[in-house]
């Protein structure tokens, strides 16, 4: 994640507040004590800082992505992002931070940064640091505010004022001599794009790979390029059931052509087509030498003409116009669709039932492909049995380690089943320790809540290097990752919908990396709302919904009813996820959303 060497700063409210008059009032008082300030403005709707008519305007909307304009007093860079929002942290990165002391940010409220909330009584909205652990003081016109947070009048600039300042003097006292990470912006909450960015920093692609056969190639990685041994097509041939010949007779005009031979797929004709001759050919025939085109069978009127007694000569003609006919028509060239060594696919491709009909098209038998993925899988509580067992009382079956190992399935892993590791210290430590000696990656279930009293916390902390995190996400808030002996774990929540989401987050992603495939991306749509989609500001909402096709072929989706994190049946009812993300309350009836398909990922 990018390093700050400064302190960020944000002031979190809801619209109508007074963030910017409050600000325009506040930073002089700043200034005045010798602070130096970045201000960061987060805008919502579209903006442009630019006039237009002005060169710089006219340039940039005729096409330039990123148009610096600079005078003797100021410059300023503007960078058009049409297809996705620029990224918090990176657009800090492009503040000068040796000439300022700490930035100051208005708006981004539901992201995960140090922020003091403005909060006014008349605009009628809910309190923002109940959810958010990353207010730590506030300013508000409220008499009784039911916290233990520092609290200020939100008309006392001095008030406020010394709380800035307090703040940007601690954190550059306490400021470690390595540039805070992002840990140190977000103490409480990690976004989902933060918890994977942490996670694939720390994983690698694989370095070897081994020859496997097409019969066992299926989801493998390829390890290396692979390159085409012959032309494909390896002959020129026919692209149509029809007649081949010299081009030019027809636009000689030369009305009737002798049919001299037949040739089928897979057979060839030794002689040369002459001029005014003929062969029918079939679909996928090789081209006999001297023709060049083929007329389909649909477009003849074969004739035959009886010149003597024992000879019998077939003639055709055709019904083409020369409007309608072209030179080299229906012709597949040699090498048409693939020229001999050039790359067929790319290192790191994901080899799937197309790419094993090609491969064997091209006659290669075996390739090479990174080892696959072993994977331990286990569940822990006493209170979880297997299924096919007479269910004890206050206990419930594991469902959550059948749903990763069939996810794990179609990632092409290979499955080590611990099965149900008893509530024993003794017991969860062996079986971890003997997992990281097996296994490429561990992944668990349930017990890594914070505030949790699960055993599995204390033996992680004793034999590996585990980070209890937070999610702003729902379902799936905790998760746990970090390494035992160098091999990977995941710690997923316990309820079964988060376990399945919190998989397609985070571990999906990162297997397919562990597995060197390269430039993968979840399938994401834009579909319109068929009834309103529930979420809470500052989290990422994962919504089971199902999709349709209106009869306008409008890409529409709807919700599956109840999202409760334990009901699994909504997983299977639903054929996507709507993704909200933290700067939506909710999507209204009628909006558009973006959705992830689930079909091939669950």
């Amino acid at each position: 994640m990018t390093s700050f060497p400064i302190p960020v700063l944000g002031f979190a409210a809801y619209s109508g507040t007074g963030k910017t008059t409050l600000l325009e009032a506040l930073l002089p008082k700043l200034t005045a004590k010798g602070l130096r300030i970045g201000v960061f403005k987060h805008a919502h709707h579209d903006f442009d800082i630019d006039q237009p008519g002005k060169d710089s305007h006219r340039l940039r909307k005729a096409g330039a992505t990123q148009m610096l304009i600079a005078s003797r007093n100021r410059h300023a860079l503007m960078t058009e992002t049409p297809d996705k929002e620029a990224n918090f942290f990176k657009l800090l990165e492009q503040f000068d931070h040796n000439n300022l002391d700490f930035i100051l940010v208005e708006g981004c409220k539901n992201l995960s940064f140090p922020k003091i909330e403005l909060h006014r009584e008349v605009i009628g909205k809910p309190w923002l640091h109940p959810h958010d652990d990353n207010i730590f003081a506030i300013a508000s016109d409220s008499v009784d505010v039911q916290t233990s947070l520092p609290h200020v009048d939100i008309n006392d600039l001095d008030a406020i004022c010394e709380l800035v300042e307090t703040f940007v003097l601690g954190n550059t006292l306490t400021k470690p001599s390595t540039a805070a990470s992002c840990d140190t912006l977000s103490p409480a909450f990690l976004s989902v794009e933060q918890g994977l960015d942490k996670i694939l920093s720390t994983l690698k692609h694989p370095k070897t790979c081994e020859q496997q056969s097409l019969f066992k190639a299926r989801l493998n990685v390829l390890g290396q390029d692979i390159i085409s041994p012959i032309n494909v097509p390896a002959y020129c041939n026919s692209a149509m059931d029809g007649y081949a010949l010299r081009g030019q007779d027809i636009l000689d005009g030369v009305i009737s052509f002798e049919v001299v031979t037949e040739i089928l797929a897979g057979r060839g004709y030794a002689s040369e087509i002459q001029s005014g001759q003929a062969a029918k050919i079939m679909t996928g025939a090789p081209m006999p030498q001297g023709a060049d085109t083929v007329i389909m069978r649909e477009q003849s009127q074969l004739i035959e003409s009886q010149l003597e007694a024992s000879n019998i000569t077939k003639l055709v003609k055709f019904n083409v116009y020369n409007n309608e006919f072209k030179l080299g028509q229906n012709v597949r060239q040699a090498g048409e669709d693939l020229a001999q060594n050039s790359i067929v696919f790319n290192q790191g491709t994901r080899i799937t039932s197309p790419e094993l009909g090609m491969l064997s098209s091209l006659g290669i038998s075996n390739i090479p492909v990174y080892p696959q993925l072993k994977v331990a899988v286990f569940s822990t509580g006493d209170e979880v049995q297997a299924p096919g067992e007479v269910l004890n009382d206050h206990c419930i079956y594991d469902s959550n380690r059948f749903t990763v190992m069939a996810q794990l399935e179609r990632l092409g892993c290979e499955v080590i089943d611990l099965g149900i590791i008893e509530d024993s210290e003794a017991a969860l430590e062996s079986t971890l320790l003997e997992a990281s000696t097996q296994a490429n990656a561990i992944i668990s279930s349930g017990g890594v809540s914070v505030g949790d009293a699960d055993f599995i916390k204390s033996v992680l902390d004793k034999i590996g290097q585990i980070n209890f995190w937070r999610i702003n996400m729902r379902p799936g808030r905790p998760l746990a990752f970090g390494h035992i002996n160098e091999t990977p774990f995941f710690g997923l929540p316990g309820n079964p919908v988060a376990v399945m989401v919190s998989f397609l987050a985070f571990v999906e992603p990162a297997l397919r990396l562990m597995q060197g495939e390269q430039n993968w991306q979840p399938v994401k749509l834009k579909a319109e709302t068929e009834n309103k989609v529930f979420s809470r500001l500052g989290r990422t909402e994962f919504t089971r919904g199902i999709y349709h096709l209106d009869k306008f072929g409008q890409l529409k989706v709807r919700t599956t009813g109840k999202q409760g994190s334990g009901i699994l049946r909504s997983m299977s009812e639903a054929n996507c996820i709507i993704e909200i993300p933290p700067h939506i309350e909710s999507a209204k009836e009628g909006e558009i959303v973006t959705i992830l398909p689930l079909e091939g990922r669950l």
